[in-house]
């Protein structure tokens, strides 16, 4: 996130390469970095002859270079975007001789999602000398929140952890289909106000009694009552609720706890930064490590491989996923 800000500022202050190379895993920042550059670097009475947008899937490298070549009319520069340019991967390197000599009076936008250039190539040597290469990685689940969390503060909004979590445990590590999200709230509630988890139920459809987050609670503080009545829920609502989801979200919190047992300080701060966590949650991750032995902890996680195999039908062939989910509370919370 700091490096696309050091690129959107370069570019507010007029520093502009030629060459923007924007690729990898996570195609949230290089739509930003994208859409800033569409927007901002022409005046809109400039666009109309100097501002082209191109796809992969409908040109060449040579069309690419062509367009790059041509001189901007009455004005300063010209700008290429070029959208899924990762359909042109077996051709790519072609770019390498106009990487190495671009045209000063145009910018040159390539999103190349999912996939990464070989550094060892010229063509990453040619573009990182003469312009910019940006590398999107996807974000791991635990550091989520916290990107929901700097996100809304940048607009001046806060957001309750419960709420956050509800978003990542509904929406994974998809950070545009969060800020999608987060957009529609944003329309809702003023500026300035803290998002919460009544919010996040009624205007997501999220429940926030039940979901992976409050399941893993009940399991971890022992409530066998409340954990009996998400997994029912789930039962009946399987495909809002997938198996291999919720076991995924267990074994996660299990291993943490794990991790939990081994940690010689067990202070907030440590444990939060340890099992890079939020320190609200730390509370939950104290309690179930009281709860559950480390001896005990090690057979959970064998029981949640067992269920894992399970959900994909090795052992348990056509046994419902309400049934197995059954049988996995029983076996963890003895």
């Amino acid at each position: 996130m700091d490096e696309v800000k050091q690129i959107v500022t370069e570019i507010k202050n007029g520093n502009i390469k030629p060459i923007y190379f924007l690729m990898g895993d996570e195609p949230y920042y290089i739509d930003r970095i994208s859409e800033y550059i569409d927007k901002n670097v022409l005046a809109e009475e400039e666009k109309g002859f100097n501002q082209m947008i191109l796809y992969g899937r409908d040109v060449t490298v040579e069309d690419i270079v062509a367009n790059a070549k041509r001189f901007p009319m009455m004005a300063e520069r010209q700008v290429v975007i070029v959208k899924e340019a990762q359909d042109l991967s077996r051709t790519i390197e072609k770019l390498v001789d106009y990487a190495e000599n671009p045209q000063p009076s145009t910018v040159l936008v390539v999103c190349y999602k999912y996939k990464k250039i070989d550094k060892r190539k010229k063509l990453y040597k040619a573009v990182n000398k003469s312009g910019v290469i940006f590398e999107s990685k996807k974000l791991y689940e635990n550091q989520v929140a916290d990107w929901i969390r700097r996100v809304l503060g940048g607009v001046k909004y806060s957001i309750e952890p419960k709420a956050a979590q509800m978003l990542v445990e509904f929406l994974g590590t998809d950070l545009n289909k969060i800020n999608n999200e987060l957009e529609k709230l944003k329309l809702i509630i003023p500026k300035g106000e803290q998002i919460t988890a009544d919010q996040i139920e009624e205007n997501i459809g999220i429940s926030k009694e039940f979901n992976n987050f409050e399941l893993r609670k009940a399991i971890g503080s022992k409530n066998v009552i409340k954990a009996h009545r998400i997994i029912n829920y789930f039962a009946q609502n399987p495909k809002d609720n997938p198996l291999v989801v919720t076991v995924s979200l267990l074994y996660s919190f299990f291993s943490q706890v794990l991790q939990y047992h081994g940690l010689s300080d067990k202070s907030q701060r440590n444990v939060a930064g340890a099992l890079k966590v939020n320190p609200y949650f730390v509370k939950d991750y104290t309690e179930a490590a009281h709860n559950y032995p480390m001896k005990k902890v090690s057979q959970i996680i064998a029981i949640l491989r067992e269920a894992d195999l399970k959900s994909k039908g090795v052992g348990a062939a056509n046994l419902p996923q309400g049934d197995i989910l059954k049988e996995l509370l029983v076996k963890v919370m003895k």
